[in-house]
């Protein structure tokens, strides 16, 4: 059963950037693929990739990737959170087994101890070392939420306990989103300061690619 559950999400439509970012070259392969291997090297125990846009194309990029789930978001047009709360759902369905098949969302209850959860998009490339880095923060604290920084700025990926996962459920796009559950524990969550700049990319369009790919 997994203790390290990470929700990658890709469910967008990418319009910024002009195509499909989940398929922009990144070290080697595609973007989304180095993310889901950053996370599985990093100690995710399972990946759950949340798609909407082009689900096709990306179930066909994913094939045969161990230690994955795929999460169908037939809402994402709705907003973000609609994308973070199909792949917690997905939790009740693939706690015990793997798969690349297409999760519907679920509102069956959860019960599987989950230690964190780790939240990112997939246009936001995280190295297997800063993913160990802040897992390992994370676990050898008391905080329920670490978010990690560089020079003084938050970043990617936002690790939150387990604990927290019923009320993950409840967020909602009006109220934006996990920021509630960030500010009802702002006293539990600690800041992790990393010297590496990649927890603030964030490439939503050519130029900040391009930029990142650079540096």
């Amino acid at each position: 059963m997994p203790k390290t559950v990470a929700i990658l999400l890709a469910a967008g439509e990418s319009r910024r950037m002009g195509q499909l970012k989940a398929l922009l070259p990144w070290e080697g392969t595609t973007l989304i693929k180095h993310q889901v291997a950053a996370l599985r090297e990093g100690g995710v125990d399972r990946v759950i990739v949340v798609l909407g846009h082009r689900a096709p194309d990306l179930e066909k990029e994913l094939q045969g990737q161990e230690g994955i789930v795929l999460a169908l978001n037939p809402d994402y047009l709705q907003g973000k959170t609609t994308s973070i709360k199909t792949g917690l759902r997905a939790f009740a369905t693939t706690s015990e087994r793997d798969s690349t098949d297409a999760d519907p969302p679920t509102s069956e209850p959860i019960n599987n101890p989950i230690e964190a959860i780790l939240l990112l998009n997939v246009d936001q490339p995280r190295s297997a070392e800063t993913i160990a880095l802040l897992l390992g923060r994370h676990r050898t604290s008391d905080a329920v939420i670490t978010i990690p920084e560089y020079q003084g700025k938050g970043g990617h990926p936002i690790i939150f306990s387990g604990a927290l996962l019923p009320e993950l459920l409840q967020i909602e796009e009006a109220t934006q989103g996990i920021r509630v559950v960030v500010q009802r524990h702002r006293a539990e969550m600690q800041r992790s300061a990393v010297e590496n700049p990649e927890v603030l990319w964030d490439l939503n369009t050519p130029e900040q690619y391009a930029a990142a790919r650079q540096e």
